[in-house]
């Protein structure tokens, strides 16, 4: 497909993509090749925390890439150790391994989870995981994962995850055995349509996990670094995992993940685990410039302060529009529709003029948000009045 000057032929066919093509980002706004401005409430899936090109990354990366890219993590290096200190800090979970993308994290959290269960509980190795969830694209993380359609998908399937349902702790008794070695899930859903785990259902998986001797693994990949309006979103059920993922939101855009231990639950030793790029100091330089930023309890304030302005707006507009409802925590949040227009909805904001909206729709009847955590408020209101205008004309 030829779209303008670009030829997409070599770009290998692995997504329904518009006829467009990036070429700029600024905070909330990205630009195509046509000079038409969009403003992004996808931002990459909740990848830009700080929005497109914030300068503290661009400055991370511009100091650091004069300093050391790559080592090789056969070596310490300055920036993965600050960064890895800061995470342990944070969390309250002591150790730390820096890797590229949520996938490998939550592969690496697979991993150490089968680990322990070889050590400590005769060679168990089945994680209890939850339909409808999304833990990545490896062979081990699809297969954890619960997503329609990915039941026959690259068989035969790695065994090891018989799945519950989500807020339902007897579905999860139900399937624990003498092969169970954990439970896995996300405190939210994203691509379920922003589905959360309630906050008692947490308490109450944790105390069972205790129980039963089980690690509780949380996949924070989505919900992490501020998602939420706090650090991590475990904290708002005022528990602690055994074993949690990052990604997307620490990086900033940058490809950048972090797998996170208990001391009772660390037991990988050398060689167990590694990668050519994890850990590398450009990377690190960027989680950090991050952190900085993020962790500011100003910062994660602000991020509470646009959420309560998009859950107002969204309120008015189901009531303006009768919709169906709305869900969510922080600045990951879903927009109920009733009704399958979702699709139609995301299409039409792209095509919007002068500025287009990018939206993104996880269901047909769903439509999900995920702003840069730094999104203004007359961002948020301009987004709320577009999309108020667009559901005017389709409901």
């Amino acid at each position: 497909m030829k779209i303008d000057k670009y030829d997409t032929a070599a770009v290998m066919a692995v997504a329904a993509r518009p006829e467009l093509v990036f070429v700029e980002g600024h905070g909330s706004w990205l630009f195509d090749h046509r000079g038409k401005r969009y403003l992004d409430f996808v931002q990459g899936w909740a990848v830009n925390a700080l929005g497109h090109c914030p300068p503290q990354i661009a400055n991370a990366l511009v100091k650091q890439s004069q300093r050391l890219l790559n080592p090789s993590p056969a070596f310490h290096n300055d920036m993965a150790i600050d960064l890895a200190s800061r995470l342990a800090a944070l969390s309250g979970l002591p150790h730390v391994f820096l890797a590229s993308s949520g996938a490998e994290a939550n592969e690496g959290a697979i991993k150490l989870a089968r680990k322990w269960g070889a050590k400590h509980k005769g060679g168990a190795f089945e994680i209890v995981t939850f339909h409808d969830a999304f833990h990545g694209r490896t062979l081990a993380t699809m297969a954890a994962s619960g997503k329609a359609g990915w039941d026959k998908l690259f068989e035969p399937k790695v065994p090891g995850f018989p799945k519950a349902t989500l807020n339902d702790l007897a579905s999860v008794e139900a399937l624990i055995g003498p092969k169970t070695v954990g439970v896995m899930l996300e405190p939210i859903q994203g691509e379920a349509g922003v589905v959360p785990a309630d906050d008692a259902f947490m308490r109450a998986l944790r105390a069972l996990c205790d129980r039963r001797g089980l690690l509780l693994i949380l996949d924070e990949v989505q919900t992490g670094v501020g998602r939420t309006g706090r650090m991590f979103a475990f904290e708002h059920s005022g528990i602690r995992p055994d074993i949690m993922t990052l990604g997307k939101g620490i990086g900033g855009g940058a490809p950048l993940s972090a797998l996170l231990s208990s001391d009772a639950a660390m037991c990988f030793e050398a060689g167990d685990q590694g990668g050519t790029y994890c850990g590398n100091p450009l990377m690190a330089a960027v989680g950090s410039a991050v952190i900085d930023a993020v962790a500011d309890p100003a910062f994660l304030a602000s991020v509470n302060q646009r959420a309560a302005q998009l859950s107002q707006g969204f309120a008015q507009i189901i009531e303006r529009r009768g919709l169906a409802g709305q869900r969510g925590r922080g600045l990951l949040q879903a927009l109920d529709l009733g009704k399958p227009i979702a699709n139609a909805l995301v299409d039409a904001a792209r095509e919007l003029a002068p500025d287009g909206l990018l939206l993104n729709a996880p269901r047909p009847h769903l439509l999900r948000f995920m702003p840069a955590l730094n999104v203004t408020p007359d961002e948020v209101r301009q987004m709320l009045v577009l999309l108020d205008g667009m559901l005017e004309k389709l409901t």
